[in-house]
């Protein structure tokens, strides 16, 4: 994404309070990987997990928003302290209207990171959409930006860097590093 498109959007990433993520294809590659059992298997990225570590400890509220189903995934949310773990979803941007009502959060505060057709669906109800560098041709192109990296492989910590960038924590967090809290 060019340099003026981020610095454009640095002060609407300031007001997001929560950032809701799609599951495979930007938390994962997409690809959905089974054992000899039939039993779903799916990679994420540690970088990813600890960038929604450290939006958390920032008062972001993180929330997983996905049509596919599966244990792995509500196993990870169960790792990361994600409390709002929508699977199963066929109606994304209800679900997600039903989510901000009960969380007290305007659809401007609202960023939502997605990688198909489905996810573009949610774009009317978000103040601000982004798109991982390998997310299908109409969703980079209905994004307010295109992240440099694929999902599965840093898209959302890359995120998450120009959010705590634009909330004056990165700086310190690259310099002293990061000691993980229970608050």
């Amino acid at each position: 994404m060019k340099r003026l498109r981020w610095w454009l959007l640095r002060h609407r990433l300031k007001s997001i309070q929560l950032l809701v993520l799609d599951v495979d294809g930007v938390l994962t590659d997409g690809g959905l990987w089974f054992d000899g059992d039939g039993q779903l298997i799916k990679r994420f990225d540690v970088r990813d997990g600890l960038g929604i570590r450290l939006l958390q400890q920032a008062g972001v509220q993180v929330a997983f928003l996905s049509g596919g189903q599966g244990g792995a995934t509500e196993v990870r949310a169960r790792q990361l302290g994600i409390s709002h773990c929508l699977v199963g979803i066929k109606d994304k941007p209800a679900a997600l209207t039903a989510l901000q009502q009960q969380l007290g959060v305007s659809g401007a505060q609202t960023a939502f990171v997605g990688d198909d057709l489905n996810d573009l669906a949610v774009r009317p109800v978000v103040g601000l959409l982004f798109a991982p560098a390998d997310a299908c041709r109409p969703v980079r192109r209905g994004a307010d930006a295109v992240l440099r990296r694929r999902g599965g492989h840093g898209a959302v910590r890359e995120l998450a860097e120009r959010m705590l960038l634009g909330r004056g924590r990165w700086n310190h967090l690259r310099r002293d590093g990061w000691k993980d809290r229970n608050d």
